[in-house]
């Protein structure tokens, strides 16, 4: 009988385990999941302000973006290349810093500016065909005098 009872402590004990083990994906995944791996990075400029952004240029890495960060460093952004130029829209599920995003053209000219409260699935879409938009912390832009017309340079 002391033996059984040894057994069903045992077989209880691994199956506690293999459930914690089963059960950790999911718990890592409705935390933001590992962390990604590093993606490249590129300097920009705009005028005179040197930009650090990571370079998010495949779909997985669009669709994770800078969601499940707590903050950015100063003048650090992300910069999402597309394939073909089209209206891009982004929303701001899972993301928790405060945004601004520009939308740029191919020749690195700002067709629209966009401001994006953190954690909403609100739309912000480009007035134009893009192939590359640069987030940045919120209000970013705005307090370097950066509107629509004027040039992010290094994209390409």
């Amino acid at each position: 009988m002391f033996v059984l009872l040894k057994q069903r402590r045992r077989l209880a004990a691994l199956f506690i385990c293999v459930g914690n083990l089963l059960a950790y994906p999911i718990a890592a995944s409705s935390q933001g999941g590992p962390p990604s791996a590093p993606l490249p990075t590129k300097q920009l400029t705009a005028g005179m302000h040197l930009i650090q952004a990571e370079v998010a240029s495949n779909d997985a890495q669009r669709s994770r973006g800078l969601m499940f960060r707590k903050e950015l460093a100063p003048n650090h952004g992300m910069l999402f290349i597309f394939e073909q130029p089209s209206v891009q829209c982004f929303w701001m599920r899972n993301t928790l810093i405060p945004l601004s995003i520009a939308f740029i053209s191919d020749d690195g000219t700002i067709t629209n500016i966009a401001d994006m409260a953190p954690m909403t699935e609100n739309s912000h879409c480009s007035t134009a065909p893009v192939r590359f938009t640069l987030e940045m912390e919120q209000g970013w832009f705005a307090k370097r005098g950066i509107i629509a017309g004027k040039k992010i340079a290094g994209i390409q």
